[in-house]
């Protein structure tokens, strides 16, 4: 199903109203008028679309884990380091919303889901019943890559992407090829 290209465009708007805002203040510090005005949308408009913030910012966070998710999909015949190209490019694209994301008070709940993600993805890659992690845990490793992938993509907004995507894609996907293939 197409949707209309004006309500396309007021989501869009809506979704960096909000965006914006919380890169500027706290999540619940920030009311629909708010979000209103910094889209140039009425009110009545966000509530067609979202039963209010919470929803809007659930969407928002379930819109950015399904585009992972496909990346992976697409990625999936690629090594680790041909993979996190891509994983790296729709970062930096996204930039102020993974930033405002994993530095916020709402880090926590959207960490997990990224977390999760990760691990989702990894999965199929863990091998222990041959090879350098035989006799290890899966769980184990899981948690220990998944964390290592996490951790360093939050170093890297945090710190205001210090090294070039593709830097960070090369060293953090060579590192996952060496350890888990």
């Amino acid at each position: 199903m197409k949707i209309d290209r004006r309500i396309a465009k007021s989501q869009l708007a809506i979704k960096n109203a909000v965006t914006h805002l919380m890169s500027e203040k706290g999540f619940d510090d920030i009311t629909i008028q708010d979000i209103a005005d910094r889209a140039d949308v009425n009110r009545g408009t966000i509530y067609l679309h979202y039963t209010d913030k919470y929803d809007l910012l659930d969407k928002m966070i379930e819109e950015h884990m399904d585009n992972l998710r496909e990346l992976c999909q697409s990625a999936a015949e690629m090594t680790f380091q041909e993979g996190n190209y891509v994983w790296y490019e729709y970062f930096e694209h996204h930039f102020l919303f993974f930033s405002t994301m994993l530095s916020s008070k709402g880090a926590p709940y959207f960490r997990t889901r990224f977390m999760n993600i990760v691990i989702e993805e990894f999965k199929a890659d863990v091998d222990t019943a041959e090879g350098k992690n035989h006799g290890l845990s899966d769980d184990v490793i899981l948690q220990f890559f998944g964390s290592a992938v996490v951790g360093a993509v939050e170093w890297w907004f945090k710190n205001d992407k210090p090294l070039p995507a593709c830097v960070m894609a090369e060293q953090t996907g060579a590192l996952l090829d060496r350890n888990l293939e």
